[in-house]
Order: C-alpha cells, then sequence, then structure tokens
C-alpha cells in the first residue's frame, strides 16, 4: 500500500523547446525567418538523451524529446509529461501520474507501457548507457494504469523528481527502443529521434549540424511558433559572432564574450548575460605520480591567478570559484576563492620533491575559443612556478575514448584536464557523486580526477539517505571541506552565460543551468 506523504499537483506548463529566428533587416524575413539558425560552440555527440555525455546534445535533443518533469527559467520543478505525483513518507516510493493526449512523433499515444520500456532500456546495465550511473539507484518501474507509473527506489531520495528533471530521462518513441537493443542498439538512438517533443528530427550530423522540423500535432496547442531549427556547430568564435553579424545564424550562444561591445549597443540584437551554475574546473588525476601528492595538487591551485583567468579568457564573464558547488543549490559553503601566490606553490612543489617543477600533460575537454584561451593561460601560470604542459584539444568524439572510456586509472593518459560540469538536478549529491565519488570514476562516470576518499563516499550515502534538511546539509558541509583542502582539482571559475540573439527573435533565453528556453520562442518583426 501506498502511504501519501503528499501530492503535488502542477499548474499548466510549456517546456522548452522552440528557436531562434531570421536573417537581418536588409533580407526578406517574416516567413523566410520562421525557420532560425542557431550557432553553438561544439560539435554534437548522440541524439540518445540517455548516453549524451554533454550537456549542448542534451539541449538540443531537447527540441525533439520531453521528460517526465523539467525546470522553468528559475530552476524551480515544473511539470512537463507528468501531471502529478505523490511520495511515501520514507521517500522511496513515487507514484506519478500522466497527462493524457499525449502523442509521440510517430503518432502512437505516450502511456505509462512508454515510460516503463524507456527506464527498463535504461537500467539495464548490458544496453552500457551512460546516464545508468544516474539512475541506478532505481530497484523498478511498475505500470499501475494507462495514465499512472510507479517508481520503487533502493533507498530514500526525496528530490528524485528534480533528478527526473535533468535532461537525461527523455521519453522516446516505443517503437525506436524495440529496434535499440544493447551496444549496437546504441547506433539506432545516436542518430535517429522519436520523442514528443516539439519538433521532429530532419537532419543529424554529428559535426555538421541538428536540423528539427516543428511537429504539427505538438500536445500544446499553437506551439512551437517557428517552423524549425537547424543547430549548427561553429567552434570558431569570431565565425559565431560573424554570422549572428550577417544573419546567417539568429542566436549565438555562447556569444563569444570578446564580441559583447561590438553587439551591445546595435539595436538590431538582443545580448543576453545570466549567472550560470557551469562551473569550470581542472580536474588533476590523483592516482599518478606527482599528483598523488596533495602538496602537488595545492601548488596548482596556488600557482593559477583566478581573476586574471576570468578577465583574460572569459572577458570579465566569469568570477572566481569560491564554492564547491554553486551557491544556488542548497548548502553551499564558502570555501575560497583559493588564493593566487606562485611563491607558495614553488615552496609545496621543492616539498614534494619538484624543486625543479616537472612535465606533464594539459588536456582541454572542449575545442573551442575560449577553452583554448584558458588553456593558454593555465599553461603560461604553470610555466611560472616550473610546471611545464603539452596541451591538447578534444572533440566529443575523442573525449568519450581517451577520457570516460577508459578501463582504468592505469590506462588514462589524462594527467591534468579542464572541464565544466552544471549540475542539471539543482542537487548536492549530483555535483559531489559523479565528480567525486571513488564508485564514479571512468568508465562508470565522470570522476576524472580518480578521487578516491573513503569517507567521502560513506558521507554521500549518509547524505542521500538523509530526509532531514539541516542533517543532510551539515553531511554535505563536511563533504566540501574535505574535498576543497585535498584539492583533486584547481578551482578555477563559474561562468556567467552569454548569448547573442537578432532582436526580433523573442522567447528564446538562457537559464542558470546554461540550457535554453524555446518552447514559445517566435519572430516578430
Amino acid at each position: 500500500v501506498i502511504l501519501v506523504m503528499m501530492k503535488k499537483p502542477f499548474r499548466g506548463f510549456a517546456l522548452a523547446a522552440a528557436a531562434s529566428a531570421a536573417l537581418l533587416a536588409a533580407l526578406p524575413a517574416a516567413s523566410s525567418a520562421k525557420e532560425i539558425t542557431v550557432a553553438v560552440s561544439a560539435t554534437f555527440s548522440t541524439l540518445d538523451p540517455y548516453d549524451a555525455p554533454d550537456i549542448l546534445t542534451r539541449l538540443a535533443a531537447k527540441s525533439m524529446y520531453e521528460g517526465l518533469f523539467s525546470f522553468d527559467s528559475k530552476m524551480q520543478l515544473v511539470p512537463e509529461l507528468a501531471e502529478s505525483y505523490t511520495v511515501t513518507p520514507d521517500a522511496k516510493v513515487f507514484t506519478i501520474t500522466l497527462k493524457k493526449g499525449v502523442k509521440f512523433h510517430d503518432g502512437t499515444e505516450f502511456t505509462a507501457d512508454a515510460v516503463k520500456m524507456n527506464f527498463d532500456r535504461l537500467l539495464n546495465p548490458d544496453n552500457h548507457l551512460s546516464r545508468y550511473q544516474v539512475y541506478k539507484f532505481i530497484d523498478k518501474v511498475e505500470v499501475v494504469d494507462p495514465y499512472t507509473v510507479r517508481f520503487t527506489l533502493k533507498g530514500p531520495l526525496a528530490t528524485f523528481p528534480r533528478r527526473l528533471a535533468m535532461s537525461s530521462t527523455q521519453m522516446m518513441c516505443p517503437s525506436l527502443i524495440k529496434d535499440a537493443k544493447g551496444v549496437e542498439g546504441k547506433k539506432i538512438t545516436a542518430f535517429n529521434a522519436c520523442g514528443t517533443g516539439p519538433y521532429k528530427l530532419e537532419f543529424f550530423n554529428p559535426s555538421e549540424k541538428l536540423v528539427v522540423k516543428k511537429n504539427p500535432d505538438y500536445r500544446l496547442k499553437g506551439l512551437p511558433k517557428l517552423d524549425g531549427i537547424t543547430w549548427l556547430p561553429v567552434i570558431e568564435n569570431s565565425t559565431r559572432a560573424a554570422m549572428l553579424h550577417t544573419g546567417e545564424a539568429q542566436y549565438a550562444f555562447p556569444m563569444p564574450n570578446e564580441q559583447i561591445a561590438s553587439f551591445k549597443n546595435d539595436p538590431k540584437f538582443r545580448i543576453e548575460t545570466v549567472p550560470s551554475i557551469m562551473q569550470r574546473y581542472l580536474s588533476i588525476n590523483t592516482t599518478v605520480k606527482p599528483f598523488n601528492d596533495v602538496r602537488v595538487r595545492q601548488a596548482i591551485n596556488y600557482a593559477i591567478n583566478k581573476q586574471a583567468l576570468a578577465k583574460v579568457a572569459f572577458a570579465g564573464y566569469a568570477v572566481p570559484t569560491e564554492t564547491l558547488y554553486p551557491k544556488e543549490i542548497p548548502g553551499a559553503v564558502k570555501l575560497g576563492p583559493w588564493p593566487y601566490d606562485p611563491k607558495k606553490a614553488r615552496e609545496l612543489l621543492k616539498e614534494a620533491g619538484y624543486p625543479d617543477g616537472f612535465t606533464t600533460d594539459l588536456w582541454s575537454a572542449y575545442a573551442n575559443t575560449t577553452s583554448s584561451k584558458v588553456i593558454q593561460f593555465i599553461q603560461q601560470q604553470l610555466a611560472q612556478v616550473g610546471i611545464k604542459t603539452r596541451t591538447r584539444m578534444l572533440e566529443p568524439g575523442v573525449r568519450a575514448s581517451v577520457v570516460y572510456g577508459v578501463k582504468n586509472p592505469a590506462e588514462s593518459g589524462l594527467r591534468l584536464y579542464y572541464v565544466g560540469w552544471a549540475d542539471a538536478s539543482m542537487d548536492p549529491d549530483w555535483v559531489l557523486r559523479p565528480l567525486l565519488d571513488s564508485r564514479q570514476a571512468p568508465p562508470k562516470f565522470m570522476n576524472t580526477s580518480y578521487y578516491s576518499n573513503p569517507k567521502l563516499d560513506e558521507l554521500l550515502d549518509k547524505a542521500v539517505a538523509t530526509p532531514d534538511d539541516a542533517a543532510r546539509s551539515k553531511l554535505y558541509e563536511e563533504a566540501q571541506k574535505m574535498v576543497w583542502n585535498d584539492a583533486p582539482w584547481a578551482y578555477l571559475v563559474y561562468e556567467v552565460g552569454t548569448a547573442g540573439a537578432d532582436a526580433r527573435l523573442v522567447n528564446f533565453t538562457l537559464r542558470p543551468d546554461t540550457g535554453i528556453d524555446f518552447i514559445n520562442a517566435e519572430w516578430k518583426e
């Protein structure tokens, strides 16, 4: 028997998914403007949200897919395909009522059977889906009736609906899932898409573009208001800005920070700047010499001037890291920023047995212009304390293989790794666990520092099972202080999200989690 502790009826809600628009005033607008181009900073990975390692691809996939829950522009939980939910007092059993009358792109009805099929596929370890680690705490998914589905968890997790609001658990058509079994089946979902979203897949080439067209049978009347979106990878900052200026693109994300000033006072354009929860850090492989010595890791932190990094690489659109996870997430503790002190860095290196420094590898998870500036800056800063680096910029496919695909630390070439993380659930557990839990190291998940601290693992398990908010916050506070001093990362900056748009494109806006709200987007002359 389900003991209902609370029932959460939700107001009507329209998710994110529509677009930006049109050529500049010199070109014919209205009708041609209904299909827009969005220039983004990286190539795509897989259209399968359950397997996509990068936020950008999952963002674009939201054109076609919807989940049970989502977040609004203020990062508050809202329903998407769910109508309401109830939860037992022990926070282990969640019963979700679904919206009725929703159709998949192939014309079939969205029901509880489809929800179960999606989660059964995810929770089958034989399918080797990367987001399995995010949801393996689900014990079972049961169909109660055609529009009711029950999730039973292995342990309590009061924030479970927020985990469902992440962009990983989007509802795929059962017809697509039936053809996508096992490892080989991943190729089918990687290049095809079938969901309930406002747009349908027209064309996809990961390195070239993603084209979606309006879904005429979308569940929300009158939406979407655009006829289509072309998501176009444009790695070079100046090219992305030039495309916005000439009208080849109607939205540029992120907007090259160094080019914002030239657009800001032009009424033909709209510039967005939003404080974000995207944290940038340098992951340090703690299992290999010399980085297995905490003094070396601390020296790297002292060696990097975060204020200067924010100014030089991000044109001021970033702030030095003061907390282990963003202050917008409950329980964040101010611990820094880590001071810039190259003299202290050299002293620590000498104490650790490296008075003359050493040579190592410095990789970037991204190949865009801003990341190149970050890497060059870090390389110069480390060189000043005697640490010489060989740099490498990774494309998504290469990153998946050489970073996240390695079987154990001994096989990894990773030493220093510039990367970012935006917690899509706004839950402390989902910053600390995937990035720092020893059980989440590649190939399981994202702990690229291979940081291993049994006390931290124990704290995380205890915190996630603690229903009392105050008690849970104390556990997370202890965990944050522990990790900060162990320095498995060099703590760098939090980005300020930036985007540029044609002024005639409205309701296409950035979110703090680096996502975009675009369901209500339209073109206005």
